[in-house]
């Protein structure tokens, strides 16, 4: 294989080594067919087959390790005795057709694994999909700010405003009772007014909502201890 790549090298840059610089002109080629070698292997290794899919926001790989999709939280099916949310099984269904016995590329952030052991990444498809993103975009999840993994936050904040805007998935026939709720500016959580946790806001990081749709739309996530 590299005595292939060395004489396609050589004549893509139509060149011959001298007797002058001979021993450059190796030491450069070895070390660019070593380069894409370790670039070609690192591309291969990052590539997985999806065994399962848990719900929405949770794949398993083939290796058996848990993948949770970072920047969403999709809707719960039942588990633990608790029964399924709306869209849960929409969204469990949607997401297994999209990566179900097909090859992703996991990308990660500053944070690779959370509180239970499985992967934190960003997946994309072979042919660039990015699922984190399309889940959103077809409402069936919701964006979900989570620090310190940032680096798609733009994307999926948009991906959500843009569901929220075409009424797709969960967002189809919002209904509401007006409230009052208390978000956090640092988490990018919101409460309700009576939510211990949601109290503990210091005062330069409040901000209130009339309703949860504004809350969403400003791209707050709601609190799991006091909003269903």
């Amino acid at each position: 294989m590299l005595q292939s790549l060395h004489s396609s090298l050589k004549k893509t840059v139509n060149c011959e080594p001298t007797t002058v610089n001979s021993y450059f002109y190796y030491i450069f080629c070895s070390l660019f067919i070593l380069l894409i070698c370790a670039v070609g292997q690192s591309f291969a290794e990052n590539r997985h087959s999806v065994k399962w899919v848990d719900d929405g926001d949770t794949i398993v790989l083939m290796d058996g390790r848990r993948v949770r999709y970072i920047g969403i939280n999709a809707p719960e099916i039942d588990h633990k005795g608790k029964k399924a949310e709306p869209f849960g099984y929409s969204a469990k269904n949607y997401n297994k057709n999209m990566v179900l016995s097909k090859k992703v590329r996991l990308e990660f952030d500053k944070e690779k694994h959370d509180q239970y052991g499985r992967l934190l990444a960003y997946v994309f498809l072979e042919d660039g999909t990015f699922v984190n993103k399309v889940m959103i975009k077809q409402g069936y999840a919701y964006y979900l700010y989570r620090n310190p993994n940032k680096r798609y936050n733009k994307k999926l904040f948009k991906a959500q405003r843009d569901a929220m805007t075409d009424r797709k998935g969960i967002w189809k026939n919002w209904k509401e009772e007006k409230n009052r709720y208390l978000g956090n500016k640092k988490s990018k959580r919101f409460h309700l007014g009576t939510c211990t946790f949601g109290k503990r806001t210091g005062l330069k990081n409040r901000i209130f909502f009339s309703s949860k749709w504004d809350a969403f739309w400003e791209g707050f996530a709601p609190c799991k201890r006091c909003i269903e």
